[in-house]
């Protein structure tokens, strides 16, 4: 078989799989909505948004490196992850505050920091479980099936949130034409509210995940076996 059930019937690496698949939903609503955000809203550039994102990702590295390097071997995948999940929710509820007079340094950066600390804490000990305990000739398959779920997970965010930001989007145009000044101005509440509408909608997803992981991973640390290795983010 392609993938082998022995892979991921594993309480563990199951979990695991489903965490990552989550986070790759939730991920989208960052990355896609918030890129709208500070382009069309706070009119930034393409590369003054792109540095906007350094911030999580530098938070990111080093919650990640911490979870990984300490929090992991004392206290095992379960409760990092689920408490991953509803710090990076709480970064999501931040976000739905925006409005069309935010600021990236008041409303933004505290999310994105927030959000980087809830995705290190999250993703690094989802990937150690993902490949802990499996077969030498397992190794492979388990690898590729994290980075699959990611993927996969960054498609299924990507039709579901879209569609829900356009149909908010739609919906509030339609109830409050008449009373915003000019067309350009309600376009732009409109597409405020379809965003940050999404924002709550992946954060209910982290919120879901962090249940779904405290009630699959089993407690304890993970199994060490020679020669596992965590696989890299896809991109």
């Amino acid at each position: 078989a392609l993938l082998p059930l022995r892979v991921i019937t594993d309480r563990t690496r199951g979990g695991s799989y489903l965490a990552v698949f989550i986070v790759g939903i939730g991920m989208f609503g960052i990355f896609l909505f918030l890129t709208y955000y500070l382009q069309v809203n706070l009119h930034f550039t393409p590369i003054k948004t792109g540095l906007a994102f350094l911030p999580m990702i530098a938070m990111l590295i080093v919650t990640a490196t911490t979870a990984t390097g300490v929090l992991l071997p004392r206290f095992g995948p379960r409760w990092l992850m689920a408490g991953g999940m509803l710090i990076a929710a709480l970064g999501m509820v931040l976000l739905t505050q925006l409005t069309d007079t935010s600021t990236y340094a008041a409303h933004v950066l505290p999310a994105l920091l927030i959000m980087g600390v809830g995705l290190g804490a999250s993703m690094a000990p989802a990937m150690q479980g993902a490949v802990s305990g499996v077969l030498p000739e397992d190794a492979g398959v388990a690898s590729a099936t994290v980075n699959t779920m990611q993927q996969v997970g960054g498609s299924v965010g990507t039709a579901l949130l879209s569609t829900i930001a356009a149909s908010a989007a739609a919906s509030y145009a339609t109830s409050h034409a008449g009373q915003v000044a000019t067309p350009m101005a309600l376009q732009q509440l409109a597409a405020v509210h379809s965003y940050t509408t999404a924002f709550w909608v992946a954060a209910a997803v982290f919120a879901a995940g962090a249940v779904i992981s405290a009630l699959l991973i089993p407690n304890g640390t993970l199994p060490v076996t020679e020669g596992d290795e965590a696989p890299a983010m896809a991109h």
